[in-house]
This record gives C-alpha cells, sequence and structure tokens, in this order.
C-alpha cells in the first residue's frame, strides 16, 4: 500500500449544547495502487475486481473478475506463500516442491467422481500445512503419496485406488485385486 501526502492537522471548532469544543482532526491521504492481472482470455490488463472472498478456512482469497476489454469474467486466488522445500524423488534426485503436482493427480484421481475442484483445493491445503511442520526444507515424495492417499481413502475409495495404482506402480491386475480386496477387508466398499 502506497501512503502519499502528508497528515494534515486541523483544529476545528463546533457548538453543541451551548459550548463552543475544540476538536483535532487529523486526515491521512491513503492511495491504494490497483493491481491488476492479465486476462486469460484476451491478455489484457484491465480489468475490475467484482467479488472477494475468503476461502479455505481464511487461508485464500478468491477474486472474481472482469476483463473490461473483451468483458469476460475470470476467477484468481490469493494465498499465502508458504516456506519452500525441496521433494526427495525416488530416484533420489531433488526438485522443488510444486503443490500444483499434488492437484493434477487428485484431479486425475477424482476424474468422473463427485469430488469437487474446492475439495480438491482443501485437502491440498492441508497436506501442504501439514508439511510445512515437518522439521528440515525436505520431504520424500512417499511421504507425500502417503498423505495423499490417507485422505482419498476417507473421500472416495475409487479415487483412492486410482491414485493408489499409479503412485503404488501396479504392474498386474492382481495387484490391483490385492489392494481392493485389503479395502473390503477394512469393512469398506469398493
Amino acid at each position: 500500500m502506497d501512503i502519499r501526502g502528508d497528515n494534515v492537522d486541523k483544529l476545528t471548532y463546533i457548538m453543541f449544547d451551548n459550548s463552543i469544543y475544540c476538536i483535532k482532526i487529523i486526515i491521512v491521504h491513503y492511495v491504494v495502487r490497483k493491481i491488476e492481472m492479465r486476462c486469460p482470455f484476451c491478455g489484457e490488463l484491465r480489468d475490475k475486481v467484482i467479488d472477494s472472498r475468503g476461502v479455505h478456512k481464511g487461508g485464500v482469497v478468491r477474486r472474481r473478475r472482469f476483463c473490461l476489454t473483451c468483458q469476460k469474467r475470470f476467477t484468481t486466488y490469493e494465498r499465502v506463500e508458504r516456506l519452500s522445500f525441496i521433494v526427495i524423488k525416488r530416484d533420489k534426485s531433488r526438485e522443488p516442491f510444486d503443490r500444483d503436482k499434488i492437484i493434477t493427480g487428485i484431479r486425475k484421481a477424482c476424474e468422473k467422481r463427485p469430488v469437487s475442484y474446492e475439495t480438491i483445493e482443501e485437502i491440498v491445503d492441508e497436506i501442504v500445512e501439514q508439511l510445512q511442520d515437518i522439521p528440515g526444507h525436505e520431504v520424500e515424495t512417499k511421504v507425500i503419496g502417503e498423505m495423499v492417499m490417507d485422505r482419498l481413502k476417507e473421500l472416495d475409495e475409487v479415487a483412492y485406488v486410482r491414485f493408489a495404482s499409479v503412485y503404488r506402480r501396479f504392474k498386474s491386475v492382481e495387484e490391483f485385486r490385492e489392494e481392493i480386496d485389503k479395502r473390503l477387508k477394512g469393512g469398506a466398499n469398493v
């Protein structure tokens, strides 16, 4: 936020109940710089925010925007940038953590299932928050994968089995069947 101008002190006299009171009024001039987003449809920077609201327990601000050039609406999300950390892959290579990879994996597992995008976002937010509590700045992919599977197991069993088949690299129908049998023995219906 830019603050421009000087504070202006003024003495103002008002009359109240036949008595004169002196009140000091301080006027502060604020100029807020408007941040415009590039429209995903036409690429222009001319937009207007038409709605803002907090989502995901106040951790994210969702803004509906209206492009003044092409007249289309789009949504942006603002979230607090967390500490970054490194993911250790199966082959022991390292890469920066990418939240979008988790979203993509869960979305593929939940394809054609009754799971909303907001629910997927909440799951990923919970996982990222939990990862922030892990000491150090490195985490193995198996830790992340298990966190995703734990949440999918509670959310949707078909999505869970789909994710497990890719994450655990099932090589045969038998491995797939064993995972389903484990779920059935646990008292759940697939």
